[in-house]
């Protein structure tokens, strides 16, 4: 394997609270050590030119095609789209066909990331047998087989007893459960957030309290049965005021917010736009302010991409009717950089935030890790340009967008496994 020095670059590791100029040097896929380490005989010298040199992002919410709907994303697609937003660990999520709700399904999706060489796969469990709700699946053989949280991605369980049950075994285990937060009766057939605009245009509405009626329920059966709980994709101020309470009462409970809902509103659906079309819905604006808040005074714990695949014709109906969900990879890094924070904490969010969460070795620049790492310009622009994004999904909510932040190389293990394309020219 090829060792690296990295020269030139600002080095950002949100771990460890390091924000420097320097140099970093990588030996057999692993971090070597710093400015004073001897380069290795032979060693590719990387000339940064002042670009940041960070760990490679963690993403604890993706949802990929494979199994059962490869045609909209399958792992190796996933994997192009996660490397070229500069994302080396992905969280899948269980709600595939078949769910991940067995032993062998976990080993299936991990080996299936190993065989990219490019990303690292961390499967979710399904909390419930087929992600159905209703029977607890075998929540404590999928942890020995090595998932790293419980789900049932973007379905909420309506039983609260059921839920109570299933927080109470979780306790027992230890382990993390991560939940989607609308009340399901009053989502139902729903596809816009409850407001003035989905009146004019005539779509069925799902209120927002259905976000924070479950986040309510959840806390007070968490506070119950002493489980650890996460809110996915939070979207709404009332719901994240209910977080910021339990965690002063220390109860134990994170969440997390993805980029659309402190990026856009609602506004994004007014010509029936589909790719606009997320689950949760996109929200008015005094709630994108809330979110923002939450971002800066530390009740979002992590930002991830939310990434929900869907080919054309997923896309190509009638609003009330299309696919909810959009692309996310390869604009993660981009549209987080617009939430107005400082670099490192915009980077921990993505970085070492994550990985602590769900136990992973990543998101860190620790010398003997593996050098996973993303180098990113923070300045450079580029227009999101559906039907030309990395991956199988063209799906994203941030068509023609300009974004700043891009990403210039991605490694894995000490791999290069991206690298722009501009870069690429300039090579030849």
């Amino acid at each position: 394997m090829t060792s690296l020095v990295f020269e030139n670059v600002r080095l950002i590791d949100p771990a460890s609270g390091r924000d420097t100029p320097g140099r970093l040097v990588v030996q057999n896929g692993k971090i070597a050590g710093y400015d004073t380490h001897e380069a290795p005989k032979g060693a590719q010298i990387i000339d940064g030119q002042g670009a940041v040199l960070c760990p490679g992002l963690v993403d604890m919410r993706v949802s990929l095609g494979e199994p059962g709907t490869e045609y909209r994303e399958n792992i190796h697609s996933g994997a192009q789209a996660a490397v070229a937003g500069g994302i080396t660990s992905l969280a899948v999520l269980p709600d595939t066909d078949p769910s991940i709700d067995t032993p062998a399904l976990v080993h299936y999706i991990t080996k299936r990331g190993e065989e990219t060489n490019m990303v690292s796969l961390h499967p979710y469990g399904a909390l419930t047998r087929h992600c159905a709700g209703k029977e607890m699946a075998e929540i404590g053989l999928l942890k020995q087989a090595g998932a790293v949280a419980f789900s049932d991605g973007a379905r909420a369980i309506s039983d609260a007893k059921q839920m109570r049950n299933l927080l109470a075994y979780s306790r027992f285990l230890d382990a993390l459960i991560v939940l989607h937060p609308e009340e399901p009766t009053l989502a139902r057939g729903g596809c816009a957030t409850g407001s003035e605009l989905a009146v004019r245009l005539g779509l069925p509405q799902i209120p927002a309290a259905a976000e924070a009626m479950m986040v309510a329920r959840d806390l007070r059966l968490a506070e119950m049965t002493g489980a650890r709980i996460h809110f996915a994709h939070i979207s709404t101020g009332e719901a994240l005021d209910l977080i910021r309470q339990a965690k002063a009462k220390n109860i134990r409970v994170t969440c997390d917010t993805a980029p659309p809902y402190f990026s856009m509103t609602e506004d994004a659906i007014g010509d029936f736009r589909t790719y606009a079309k997320l689950s949760p819905p996109l929200r008015e604006e005094h709630d994108r302010q809330a979110v923002l808040a939450a971002l800066a005074d530390g009740t979002i714990d992590v930002i991830a991409s939310d990434h929900v695949p869907a080919d054309a014709d997923d896309k190509r109906l009638p609003f009330a009717h299309a696919r909810a969900g959009g692309t996310g990879l390869a604009t993660l890094l981009g549209v987080t950089l617009e939430a107005n924070l400082p670099l490192i904490e915009a980077l921990r969010l993505l970085t070492s935030a994550p990985a602590q969460l769900l136990g992973l070795e990543a998101g860190t620049l620790a010398i003997g890790k593996k050098a996973d790492l993303c180098l990113f310009d923070p300045e450079a622009k580029w227009t999101v340009t559906a039907g030309s994004m990395p991956g199988l999904a063209q799906n994203t909510p941030f068509d023609g967008r300009v974004l700043k932040g891009k990403v210039l190389r991605t490694f894995h293990r000490g791999r290069e496994v991206y690298t722009a394309p501009h870069l690429l020219k300039d090579a030849h």
